[in-house]
């Protein structure tokens, strides 16, 4: 599933190049997971009349969720896109003809965004508010964003305390922090040396703060690598992520942990794997594993971070990582 790097890799590959752009049709092809006109009085056909002639103002990303905002006749109204299970988005001028897992697709004047979901678990959603029921139940509920200054160590110590569920259950939860899915808590509780069965409300406050710093470094690093690449995901441009390549724990069961050695192991939480390091996630003494892995895997330094998720300047960073690509030759990418 696309979790919040791979949506906001996403969100970078074609906002600049939409925005401005002009509606010029509408195509919806077998039901996703809600339909187009959801909550509207003239269901799909209000929404594409409504589409059809608006003008793309940018894009933006609340937790997993795509915000295509628009504006027709001077009347703002919206596009919300969910990726599901496995969709992906491709935006470009010259796509080939739709396939029979194309669902989706608006053709604009800068191109055609079309969504391809095998399994249909994704959604395109029209609306004319953010205030509307249907967006208020899909966006009211998520926690705060993780690569913004509002995600602050202090809050999220305090709302951990009411929490009694294991720590990485809390995590996938959503609601106190968005979009740290299920690769990324693995990832980030193995760099802050905390096992993901630990109840919540058992985390000190200097263990919280490592916490915190494990998760922004990671989903950084992951935005960074273009996201994760496990079956079918790729941008909108089509191109496939990285941070799998270099995952310490996810995906790595019986393997060898990159810091102690000890063999990576794998349990069940909630009908989720959960991978993760009995030494070095042992809950009895602190780790120096942030450190040790900003050494060894990638040299990131966040340059600036804002609460403005709208512009693709939002979460900006300077990363340079060498890495083994599939094809086994070392590669150096340089985001801005």
């Amino acid at each position: 599933m696309p979790e919040l790097p791979e949506v906001e890799v996403t969100r970078l590959s074609f906002a600049s190049r939409i925005a401005n752009a002009q509606v010029r049709e509408i195509h919806v092809g077998k039901p996703l997971r809600w339909p187009l006109g959801v909550g509207l009085a003239g269901g799909a056909a209000e929404a594409v009349n409504a589409l059809e002639g608006a003008q793309v103002q940018g894009v933006r990303r609340r937790g997993k969720y795509l915000l295509v905002d628009l504006v027709s006749s001077a009347r703002p109204s919206l596009l919300i896109i969910h990726l599901g299970m496995s969709g992906s988005l491709r935006f470009d001028k010259n796509l080939p003809p739709a396939g029979k897992h194309d669902h989706f697709s608006m053709q604009t004047t800068h191109g055609e965004l079309r969504l391809h979901d095998p399994r249909r678990f994704g959604a395109v959603i029209f609306a004319y508010s953010e205030n509307e029921s249907w967006p208020r139940k899909l966006l009211a509920g998520l926690g705060v964003e993780p690569l913004t200054d509002d995600f602050r160590p202090d809050a999220f110590h305090i709302a951990l305390r009411a929490r009694s569920a294991p720590i990485k259950q809390v995590l996938l939860a959503g609601d106190i922090v968005v979009g740290v899915g299920n690769i990324y808590a693995s990832e980030a509780l193995f760099l802050a040396g905390i096992r993901p069965t630990l109840a919540a409300n058992k985390l000190s406050k200097p263990r919280t703060a490592k916490l915190h710093a494990a998760i922004v470094r990671v989903l950084q690093a992951a935005v960074n690598l273009g996201g994760s690449t496990l079956r079918d995901f790729s941008s909108a441009a089509g191109e496939g992520g990285y941070f799998q390549l270099q995952a310490n724990v996810y995906g790595r069961e019986g393997q060898a942990c990159r810091l102690c050695g000890s063999q990576v192991k794998m349990i069940r939480q909630g009908q989720r794997s959960t991978f993760y390091c009995a030494s070095c996630q042992n809950n009895l003494r602190t780790t120096d594993a942030i450190e040790l892995q900003n050494q060894t895997l990638f040299n990131c330094t966040v340059a600036s971070t804002s609460t403005n998720t709208s512009s693709e300047g939002s979460m900006r960073e300077t990363c340079t990582t060498v890495l083994t690509t599939p094809s086994g030759q070392n590669k150096m990418r340089t985001r801005l």
